[in-house]
């Protein structure tokens, strides 16, 4: 059993799960991962396959007397989101995660944990693995790539698996059934500038922006946490109108599908205003921490002099990129009018970054409505393309339409009732799961989507619940063994 999680139950479960912690499994490095899976199948007399992209499929026969239940495929996903806090050093490739549990949650030190979806993962092997649970034929499907852009789900192709019900567990809300989800695209925009040199008479200030919670940008933009790229622009905006500030540099967020926690800017300012400017950023401080203290209670913006000497952006270049940075939507566009308290559209400035002489820009749309996901995106492109930047549009992946009569539901509602006495919440997500993809390559196949409460997801606040944990096993475990018979 594991080191840390050895005493926690079920045992399967956390076994395999820190084992997984252990292994260095950021999105397009889930090589190590990958092999974990396969030599566990091996080890265990599995039938297992693998396609051209690496996704894995390993095969379970009946347990005895159950081979007449319709086929069920357990899938998760193998890679996990790589985010650690600035000051915790930790390389993602190579480093175990360190693990700890505080009081019911297991959580990491400074960097995500992987629960997402590494709880899922663990739950399907602890399924193969076991002797007891009385399930039909199982399939167990391990993507990759799911974090960047739902890749390997994307690279399925019919016949890959063969089961009739799909159980997804990747979702992060115990006593919730999924049954609907968000398509996504992301829009890529470059501004390409010019340097000046740098004039004489001025200072060189370096401003942060910290301490913000940051999180998934689709669970979690109903909660209206700061953007710190948002907050910084909004910054440059005002410096720049007011002090004639010069932008030399800016970096925020680093991945497409969170929201940034942090963001660092460079700017160039008289050496006269320099007492002026640091004033009026302390000021700005307590303005917008008094605007979103209640969301965001540990926000620092903060200033300093640095000793750089790097030339400054051109006057036109830094204005379109402020401006337009300032003015585009973020957040929650559009609730559904259908299910009440689901985002239906929203959008999320996720990445901000100098590289060489241009600055890339990473926006995330999503939303149950096809043509809205289109019309939002369009509409960032469009202001864009007025800043005079490069913008492309990835081509992004669908939604999962919610189907209320799937018999996969009235197997888990059942269960649930029976165990808790009260039905579960039956929801849709505004998230990209597997399924709408997956759902696309085998239209027949029904599909659910269940798991443990996490908390966090894609931020180094990540934790799992582990009274949850045990909960979501045993409805699993109950589920498989009331799959309704092979018509």
């Amino acid at each position: 059993m594991g080191e840390v999680l050895g005493a926690l139950k079920p045992e399967l479960l956390w076994k395999h799960f820190e084992a997984l912690t252990q292994i260095p499994r950021p999105s397009r490095k889930e090589e190590k991962v990958a092999k974990y899976v396969t030599d566990f199948a091996k080890a265990n007399n599995l039938q297992f396959a693998k396609d051209s992209f690496g996704n894995v499929v390993i095969r379970k026969p009946a347990y005895p007397g159950k081979e007449n239940l319709t086929p069920v495929v357990l899938q998760g996903h193998l890679d996990m989101v790589a985010e650690k806090n600035a000051d915790v050093n930790h390389d993602f490739e190579k480093d175990p995660l360190k693990i700890y549990v505080d009081g019911d949650w297991v959580k990491a030190k400074g960097t995500t944990l992987g629960s997402d979806n590494g709880i899922g993962v663990a739950a399907a092997l602890a399924v193969l693995e076991s002797k007891d649970i009385q399930h039909g034929p199982v399939e167990a499907l391990f993507t990759l790539d799911e974090e960047t852009g739902l890749f390997g789900a994307q690279a399925l192709k019919p016949g890959f698996v063969n089961a009739d019900i799909l159980m997804n567990l990747d979702s992060e809300e115990d006593g919730a059934l999924y049954i609907g989800c968000a398509g996504g695209q992301n829009t890529y925009v470059k501004f390409k500038f010019n340097q000046n040199d740098v004039q004489a008479n001025t200072a060189a200030l370096e401003i942060k922006v910290l301490g913000l919670k940051g999180g998934h940008s689709g669970l979690d933009i109903i909660q209206g946490k700061g953007n710190a790229i948002k907050i910084m622009v909004r910054l440059l905006h005002e410096l720049s109108y007011k002090f004639g500030s010069r932008l030399v540099t800016i970096n925020g967020g680093s991945k497409h599908n969170a929201i940034p926690r942090e963001c660092f800017a460079t700017i160039r300012v008289a050496k006269k205003s320099v007492n002026d400017v640091t004033a009026y950023i302390e000021n700005y401080n307590s303005i917008v921490k008094a605007e979103i203290s209640n969301v965001e209670p540990n926000l620092n913006i903060s200033a300093a002099g640095t000793k750089s000497k790097s030339k400054v952006m051109d006057k036109a270049s830094a204005k379109n990129l402020i401006d337009s940075l300032y003015s585009v939507p973020n957040g929650v566009i559009k609730m559904s009018a259908d299910i009440e308290g689901l985002v239906e559209t929203s959008t999320n400035l996720a990445v901000a970054v100098v590289k060489g002489k241009s600055v890339d820009v990473i926006l995330s749309q999503r939303s149950s409505v096809e043509s809205e996901k289109h019309d939002i995106s369009n509409s960032i492109t469009a202001l864009f393309k007025l800043a005079k930047a490069e913008v492309k549009q990835s081509d992004g992946y669908p939604g999962w339409k919610p189907d209320i009569s799937s018999p996969v539901l009235g197997v888990m509602k059942k269960v649930f009732e029976n165990k808790y006495g009260k039905e579960p919440e039956v929801k849709a997500i505004h998230a990209g799961l597997e399924c709408g993809i997956i759902k696309e390559r085998y239209p027949n196949m029904d599909m659910i989507s269940f798991g443990p409460t996490i908390m966090g997801a894609h931020s180094p606040d990540e934790k799992v619940q582990i009274s949850t944990v045990q909960k979501f096993w045993d409805n699993l475990v109950a589920a498989l063994k009331n799959i309704p018979t092979k018509n």
